[in-house]
């Protein structure tokens, strides 16, 4: 982890000085193995083109954040890696957490570095890993969304309208549009009446026939004072794990020594759900959270019958196939099979059934660690 050094004399030049982001770019490589492994996590994969879907978090900031104000916290598995992607970054800007403790010490974490650099500072928590195409628009919401974050002492998030009834997402029950203070905006929040966990199939078309419910997207946007006082009030602990790191003398030594001590909870869990208020604003921009190969097929080119590919195939009576070739100059030939994924790699090869594609991090277990 490299010293949080400030960057004090450019940051007040900028128009947004006192806005930043937080990104959580750490994770596991399960859902996408062999492509991904613990090291190189989907945020780190080009699976959409040139950039990665970090390097594409970071670009959709751009004249929104000034780059010196963009926090990364990741793991030190991955934090050469992150490094390499994030080059445009301030090297003090990208942290490795010195154990996993989940994303409401992560947060928490991030509140206290950038509460240490700028105690007036309003901040975006930004997962890394998402596919959202429509900047201007992603960027019309964020800024909306800090400005009722600046304005009123209140937590906001992001929803995403759903598109079907999803009982792998989270969701967040919208109440009536909220009466804020601050300027006019383009995107009106709604106050939240509660957060609901992943619900049942049935529960869940329950939400989507009500039409006030949101996919929590794990956006979250807040002025550091408004965060620090509601986890003062719900979560202590970490309230004075963000004390600890705007006194030390040393601060990666207070992370390292205090930082694995903490216990692990979600933001959700820890905040969110007992916050005193609670907005949300829904993104009128595109949204995929990539959950597995089948999501990223999507985007792939058609071949044949059905067949979604990244490469050339030779195919015959082959049809609901997704295939993701990342070993240049190997060919791959399908004959008289369907509905599978194969993914192909230097190293490792991937045959599955299209409909277990959310089992695929369970091969960890029957793999060795050098595949991992």
């Amino acid at each position: 982890m490299s010293s949080p050094t400030s960057t004090t004399s450019e940051m007040n030049s900028h128009p947004n000085s006192n806005q930043y982001a937080l990104i959580l770019a750490g994770g596991s490589g399960t859902r996408f193995w062999p492509l991904s492994r613990n090291a190189k996590p989907k945020q780190l994969l080009n699976l959409f083109g040139e950039a990665t879907l970090l390097n594409q978090t970071i670009s959709r900031l751009e004249g929104l954040i000034p780059k010196e104000n963009i926090l990364i916290l990741t793991n030190a598995l991955q934090e050469q890696a992150v490094r390499e992607v994030a080059s445009e970054l301030p090297a003090e800007n990208i942290f490795a957490e010195p154990a996993k403790r989940d994303t409401a010490p992560a947060v928490a974490l991030g509140v206290g570095l950038i509460a240490a650099r700028n105690p007036n500072a309003t901040m975006i928590v930004l997962p890394s890993d998402q596919l959202i195409n429509d900047t201007a628009a992603y960027q019309s919401v964020m800024r909306d969304a800090m400005t009722a974050a600046a304005n009123n002492a209140a937590l906001v998030t992001v929803g995403i309208k759903p598109t079907w009834a999803c009982p792998a997402f989270g969701y967040i029950e919208r109440g009536e549009i909220a009466n804020i203070d601050g300027p006019a905006l383009d995107n009106a929040p709604s106050e939240v009446t509660r957060f609901r966990e992943k619900p049942n199939p049935e529960l869940a078309e329950t939400f989507l026939a009500q039409g006030n419910f949101a996919w929590n997207a794990g956006m979250f946007i807040w002025s550091v004072k408004t965060v620090i006082d509601e986890l003062t009030q719900h979560t202590p602990e970490l309230a004075h794990f963000i004390t600890e790191i705007g006194q030390s003398s040393d601060v990666l030594q207070t992370v390292a020594d205090k930082f694995p001590t903490l216990t692990p909870i979600s933001i959700d869990y820890a905040l969110m759900e007992s916050a005193s208020r609670v907005l949300n604003i829904e993104a009128t921009f595109d949204w995929d959270d990539v959950g597995s190969w089948l999501s990223v097929a999507k985007y792939l080119d058609t071949q044949g019958d059905n067949n979604q590919t990244n490469t050339e195939l030779a195919e015959i009576d082959s049809e609901n196939n997704i295939v993701f070739n990342a070993r240049p100059g190997s060919k791959v030939a399908l004959l008289g099979v369907d509905d599978l994924i194969v993914v192909q790699t230097d190293d490792a090869l991937l045959i599955a059934n299209r409909h277990q594609a959310d089992d695929i991090k369970n091969l960890g277990s029957q793999l060795p660690d050098e595949l991992l």
